[in-house]
């Protein structure tokens, strides 16, 4: 006995479909991943701004104490050059120096402010 030929239903045109749904997750893998390393960029880069921060504002109060030579903020600025970072503010409170550091990533301004003082403050 023979058995009849099996029939499939036929829904319409779907031939290509898997290939759009492939598509679509692979840009949204994309979408995430552009964001993901944006945010560590501008992670990395906050970091990056405080630690220079931290450092132009010991210089400058080393400076403003007489423990190195020259102008305080002439001390933060060569630090904020150094790290490839623009110094903003620069003001003092007796011994006590406070900068303000920026740098832009993607478009975006990421600054820090540090305070430095002697021992005693």
């Amino acid at each position: 006995m023979r058995s009849a030929p099996v029939r499939t239903a036929h829904h319409g045109n779907e031939a290509g479909a898997g290939s759009i749904i492939a598509v679509a997750l692979l840009a949204a893998i994309l979408a995430l991943a552009t964001l993901a390393l944006s945010l560590s960029l501008a992670l990395a880069t906050k970091q990056m701004v405080a630690s220079a921060a931290d450092a132009a504002a010991i210089a400058a109060a080393d400076a403003r104490a007489g423990a190195v030579s020259g102008s305080p903020c002439d001390r933060a600025l060569q630090v904020a050059t150094a790290a490839g970072v623009q110094l903003v503010r620069c003001s003092s409170d007796g011994l006590v120096m406070t900068v303000r550091m920026e740098r832009r990533i993607l478009g975006i301004a990421v600054a820090a402010t540090s305070t430095a003082g002697p021992p005693e403050w």
